[in-house]
C-alpha cells in the first residue's frame, strides 16, 4: 500500500467540486462528490436517537438498492430538528440534486452539517446546484464542509490487485460535538475498486469500531454523524470477495484511510493545541482495552491536564478504575511518552525537566500496560483549552 497526495477524486471515475452558495458567510459551504457510473456504496450513522433529515434520506437510499452516485452535501445549517419541512427540504435536495445530474433520486446521498434547529435556505440550495459543473475543483470539496474545523484532512493510497492499481481516498470534517458510536462527524471515502455493497458493508463494520468510534474531542455524540463509502470499479479488477486475501488487504487499505481521518478530526479538534493518543496494552480483550483507552482520552480533567501539561496520572488511574471494562489493577504501569509514572501500580519518581519537554510537543502519547491478558486498544483525542469555551459560547453568533 502506498500514501500519495491527492483529493476525493482521485479514484478513476469520480470527480467533486465546492464552492461558495449563500449557506454561510463568504466561505466556501457547498460541494458534492460524483461518480460516472452508479457505486456500491455503505454507510454508518449516528447512533443519536435525534437524526438529522439528511441522514434519514441517505440510509433510506443505501438500503434500497446499496447504490450510489453522487453525494451532495452543504455546511452552515445542519438541518436536523426541523420537523416535517425539514424532510420535505431533503427529498427536494436530492431530487433537484438527481435532476441537475440526469439521474435517479435515490442515487443521490445528501449530508448537512452546522447549526441545529434551522431550516435549509432553498435558495442557497439552488444557487450552489445552477453554479457547480462535474469537471470542478476537487480539493475545494474538502473546503466546502468545513464548518468550525481550522483545516481540510484528506488521505489516498493506493494498492495493487493484480495488474489492476486500486486507488482509495477519503476526505472527513469534524473538530466538535465528535464522541461518535457508528460514526464520525462527516467522513466520505471513494474507491475505484470492484466489490459488491454487501462486501464493502462488511469492510466498513468492522474497521470502525477501532477507528472512528475511538476519537473523541468532546463526548458529545451529533446528530449528523456518518460515514459513506462509495466503490464504483472503474478498475474493473476481478470482484473482492468476502473471506479472501484481496479482502482483507482491501480491509487494511480501509483502515489506514479511516484511522488516519479520525485522527485527523482528533487533533484539529475545537480549540486544541494537542493530539493525544492513548495506548491500552495487555487487556482481558479488546472492548476492555477499547474502553479504557476511550475513557482515557475522554476525560475532562485528563484533557485539562495534558492542555496545562501537567503529568497528573492520578487522573489517569482513577479514569482506568470507573471505565467499565474488566481489568485487574494490581499491576498497572502509566507512561506519559517514553517516562514511567506509575509501574506496578506504584508511583515512580521521573525526571521535571524532561516531562515538561515531553508534554509540550503538539502530540502526547499515553500508553497504560494493564499486564492482565493480550489485548490491545488505542483511541485517540485533543486536549481542553481556554479556546473551546470560547468557541462554543459563540457558535450561532
Amino acid at each position: 500500500m502506498k500514501v500519495i497526495d491527492g483529493n476525493i477524486a482521485s479514484p478513476l471515475g469520480f470527480s467533486a467540486d465546492g464552492l461558495y452558495a449563500g449557506f454561510k458567510k463568504k466561505k466556501l459551504d457547498f460541494g458534492w462528490i460524483v461518480s460516472e457510473v452508479p457505486a456500491s456504496a455503505a454507510g454508518v450513522y449516528t447512533t443519536n436517537k435525534v437524526i438529522a433529515a439528511p441522514l434519514i434520506v441517505t440510509r433510506e437510499s443505501v438500503k434500497k438498492s446499496g447504490k450510489l452516485q453522487a453525494v451532495v452535501v452543504n455546511s452552515g445549517v445542519a438541518n436536523s430538528c426541523t420537523g416535517l419541512q425539514g424532510m420535505e427540504d431533503a427529498y427536494e435536495m436530492q431530487r433537484l440534486t438527481a435532476q441537475k445530474l440526469k439521474i435517479e433520486p435515490d442515487l443521490v446521498g445528501l449530508a448537512s452539517t452546522g447549526v441545529i434547529g434551522e431550516l435549509l435556505p432553498m435558495d442557497a440550495l439552488k444557487n450552489g446546484l445552477s453554479q457547480i459543473v462535474i469537471s470542478g475543483k476537487a480539493d475545494d470539496f474538502a473546503r466546502a464542509i468545513l464548518t468550525t474545523d481550522t483545516c481540510t484532512k484528506t488521505c489516498v493510497v493506493t494498492e495493487r490487485f493484480g495488474k489492476d492499481l486500486v486507488t482509495m481516498a477519503g476526505v472527513a470534517k469534524g473538530s466538535g460535538m465528535i464522541h461518535p458510536n457508528m460514526a464520525t462527524m462527516l467522513a466520505f471515502i471513494t474507491c475505484d475498486a470492484n466489490i459488491s455493497s454487501q462486501t464493502l458493508q462488511k469492510a466498513l463494520g468492522q474497521n470502525v469500531e477501532t477507528t472512528f468510534n475511538q476519537i473523541t474531542v468532546d463526548g458529545d455524540t451529533s446528530t449528523n454523524d456518518m460515514v459513506l463509502v462509495l466503490a464504483n470499479g472503474y478498475t474493473q479488477n476481478e470482484e473482492i470477495l468476502p473471506d479472501t486475501e484481496e479482502f482483507e488487504r482491501f480491509a487494511q487499505m480501509l483502515h489506514y484511510v479511516m484511522e488516519d481521518l479520525a485522527k485527523k478530526i482528533a487533533k484539529d479538534g475545537e480549540g486544541a493545541s494537542k493530539l493525544i493518543e492513548v495506548n491500552v496494552l495487555h487487556a482481558q480483550d479488546s472492548l476492555s482495552a477499547r474502553m479504557i483507552a476511550k475513557s482515557v482520552v475522554g476525560s475532562s480533567l485528563v484533557k485539562t491536564a495534558i492542555f496545562g501539561e501537567d503529568p497528573n496520572w492520578g487522573r489517569i488511574i482513577a479514569v482506568i478504575g470507573y471505565a467499565g471494562a474488566e481489568l485487574s489493577v494490581a499491576n498497572i504501569d502509566i507512561f506519559i511518552g517514553q517516562l514511567p509514572v506509575m509501574l506496578a501500580s506504584s508511583p515512580v519518581a521521573f525526571d521535571a525537566e524532561e516531562m515538561q519537554e515531553m508534554m509540550g510537543q503538539d502530540e502526547v502519547t499515553i500508553t497504560i500496560d494493564l499486564h492482565d491478558g493480550d489485548a490491545t486498544g488505542q483511541a485517540w483525542g485533543c486536549d481542553l483549552s481556554y479556546d473551546y469555551v470560547k468557541i462554543n459560547a459563540l457558535y450561532r453568533t
